[in-house]
């Protein structure tokens, strides 16, 4: 985390309320209407359709793109740089520099002011890359890539995680060893807002659900809720295999 100027700017800023965000495109709207309030703990599901604007809502709440319309608010603050420097993001397809494995964790500890060998190698060892350190990052398998991509986001320790389907490309022993991480990191204190199009995954990770359909919020509810009864035609449509993924 990073430092604060006094406690209560160092106070966790993982609870998010949205009012009414929207987002238009080239004169298209592609979200709508979107007021959120997400628990401030635990691991939230973005569900949907593709076109729904899940990957939009996510790039959103992190800051990289600016809405349309409404507000975000985390932790009653509207999003500034100082926010989002306390969030971490990681995409379907990770981004890796060319350099070692040891060298990606290296550049974003000195980005950030520090220089930590011990860390980097615990942050490495968490995801099972400490006998890789020397290897180049870019010659490791897809899930191997992904792991590291997730050490570099926790580097930082973020208050928020970000993920954007970090295992659509991935096999099943991979996509297992991503979700243990996820609940490791979800269970020690970091707010997880995870983008995923496989209902199976949704139900092994998730605390709440939100389901977006073409652009606005069809429904948020806890995971368990959700599950047994979709409360909405579309959702229950998804589930079941019946809407495009």
């Amino acid at each position: 985390m990073s430092d604060c100027a006094d406690k209560t700017d160092c106070a966790g800023l993982t609870s998010l309320r949205t009012k009414n965000l929207g987002l238009s495109l080239d004169g298209a709207a592609k979200l709508a209407d979107i007021t959120l309030d997400l628990p401030p703990a635990g691991i939230t599901i973005l569900m949907g359709p593709n076109g729904a604007g899940k990957s939009l809502l996510l790039l959103l709440l992190h800051g990289l793109m600016n809405p349309s319309a409404g507000e975000i608010l985390w932790s009653g603050r509207l999003l500034d740089p100082q926010i989002t420097m306390r969030q971490s993001l990681v995409f379907q397809r990770p981004v890796l520099l060319r350099r070692t494995v040891a060298g990606n964790i290296d550049f974003i500890l000195r980005a950030r002011g520090r220089s930590d060998t011990a860390r980097r190698d615990l942050a490495l060892r968490e995801v099972g890359l400490n006998d890789m350190a020397k290897a180049h990052a870019r010659a490791l398998s897809g899930g191997e890539q992904q792991r590291l991509a997730l050490a570099r986001a926790l580097i930082t320790d973020p208050d928020v995680l970000f993920l954007d389907e970090p295992t659509a490309n991935l096999d099943p022993t991979a996509t297992g060893l991503i979700e243990k991480i996820v609940r490791r990191t979800a269970e020690a204190g970091t707010k997880v807002i995870f983008v995923t199009h496989d209902p199976g995954q949704a139900r092994r990770l998730a605390d709440d659900v939100v389901f977006l359909n073409r652009g606005r919020i069809a429904k948020h509810a806890d995971a368990g809720s959700f599950f047994s009864d979709p409360g909405h035609e579309a959702a229950r449509a998804y589930l079941a295999g019946e809407l495009p993924l």
